[in-house]
């Protein structure tokens, strides 16, 4: 059960949070004004748990700006706790700018409906994440109390030191509490370094509980994208998620496997469903929910992020979601071909 009156497990994401301008349509060069909002991998997770009775809190750097201050605002005004999040004197908060697709056929243009990203964090604020983070008093009682851990293969590729702190984030003593690691490949992050990339996200894939991946990032970095064929290479996971381009998501629980197809929607923007996927799954993990219907609630929470503007989705009220989540087989076959779950979630 996901209700208000269940119990609140705890949950604490780690990385790098992002300012976002989203340009008007049409060339960048041509926007006169952006729409300012928030994104970053681990940071969406983290609102998206707290709208499903869990609670999450974030362990990030922000630099000491205008940016980091709204960044941290706004995950607040959406339940997350922020107490260990340390603000740089130095370093700049990270952000990028959204194009958005005109339409126009000018140049540099891109289609209705499609959007481009360009960002700007090279030296900033979380790229000088490192171990020392875990290890600050607020740091330290969220790890303490809380039953997962998440992180993003974002992370380790912004610098050295955020890679020590992945590393350390799996392997120190957990005791009891789970490491959830999802691949979130970035080539553009990894040029020049693409061995290493095999080597370190591996090594974190396989010292992780709950590990998701795309099946496209994992041809990428590993070799291959079949789900069979990535759980004999990554056994030591006891949640393996592998998300495909037929719009099915392949879900091992230890040897058990269940495939569950993806709701069909009229898509208004890509960005961030990934992450909302994860943090239905965690959440569903988190309250009990049985393997199908984990997989269910991440598919629930990709169908809102894809269906609305923005990196962080807008869940429906708990109650329309376990209705949903209920639902037999055929229904959700039939839910699949149709675009009216936009309407029930609406």
């Amino acid at each position: 059960m996901i209700s208000p009156t269940a119990p609140r497990p705890r949950a604490v994401t780690i990385g790098e949070g992002l300012a976002v301008l989203v340009a008007q349509p049409g060339p960048l060069e041509d926007s006169e004004s952006f729409e300012r909002t928030a994104g970053g991998a681990e940071a969406n997770v983290a609102t998206v748990l707290a709208q499903l009775n869990v609670t999450a809190g974030w362990i990030s750097r922000v630099g000491d700006d205008g940016f980091g201050r709204y960044l941290v605002q706004h995950l607040v005004e959406r339940g997350v706790d922020v107490s260990a999040v340390v603000t740089d004197p130095v370093r700049p908060t990270g952000l990028y700018v959204k194009e958005r697709g005109g339409g126009s056929g000018a140049v540099g243009d891109l289609a209705v409906g499609e959007s481009r990203m360009l960002y700007y964090r090279s030296g900033s604020a979380a790229s000088a994440l490192s171990p020392a983070d875990l290890g600050t008093p607020m740091a330290e009682r969220w790890l303490d109390a809380s039953a997962l851990t998440h992180v993003t293969g974002i992370t380790p590729a912004l610098s050295e030191s955020t890679t020590e702190l992945t590393d350390s984030l799996v392997s120190m003593p957990r005791r009891g509490r789970l490491a959830s690691f999802d691949l979130n490949y970035r080539p553009a992050l990894w040029l020049g370094r693409a061995t290493q990339a095999t080597e370190v996200l591996g090594r974190v894939t396989r010292g992780s509980d709950v590990v998701f991946m795309g099946a496209d990032e994992a041809l990428a970095v590993f070799g291959t994208d079949d789900p069979a064929e990535l759980r004999a290479l990554f056994p030591q996971p006891e949640h393996l998620i592998v998300k495909n381009d037929a719009h099915t998501v392949t879900g091992f629980h230890g040897l058990k496997r269940v495939d569950v197809p993806a709701l069909r929607l009229a898509v208004v923007e890509k960005i961030g469903a990934g992450d909302a996927f994860a943090g239905g799954f965690l959440a569903g993990l988190l309250h009990g929910l049985g393997h199908q219907e984990r997989i269910r609630l991440g598919h629930l929470c990709a169908a809102a992020a894809l269906t609305g503007h923005g990196d962080i989705a807008r869940l429906p009220p708990l109650h329309r979601l376990e209705e949903l989540l209920e639902v037999g087989v055929a229904e959700w076959a039939r839910l699949e071909v149709a675009n009216e779950l936009a309407e029930r979630i609406a």
